[in-house]
């Protein structure tokens, strides 16, 4: 299982958005479940080393925020149209108890 740290972003905007990137960092947002979305920061050369994995886009990652851990998968992945950056990427929460009908 994938482990990836982040950081709670209170900025919202094209600016901060530009300040991150110029940090090498990107936006990033976790949604679903039934719960509020969390608006994440994340380090954009650890996120691009673990996306080689092959099960970073089709397994359970675990989103390490402080000392919470939210299992999630990508959604939704948005990258620069020439350049080899990341730009945005879509979390969706998995349920922690299966869901029954």
């Amino acid at each position: 299982m994938i482990i990836i740290s982040a950081n709670i972003r209170n900025t919202r905007g094209k600016g901060a958005n530009r300040r991150l990137r110029a940090e090498n960092k990107f936006s990033a947002i976790i949604y679903g479940n039934s719960k509020q979305p969390i608006s994440i920061t994340l380090d954009h050369d650890s996120i691009k080393h673990a996306e080689l994995k092959p099960n970073f886009y089709s397994k359970i990652l675990v989103i390490a925020i402080d000392k919470e851990e939210i299992k999630v998968q990508v959604q939704e992945v948005q990258r620069h149209p020439f350049k080899p950056k990341l730009i945005h990427i879509d979390f969706i929460r998995i349920p922690d108890k299966p869901l029954t009908s």
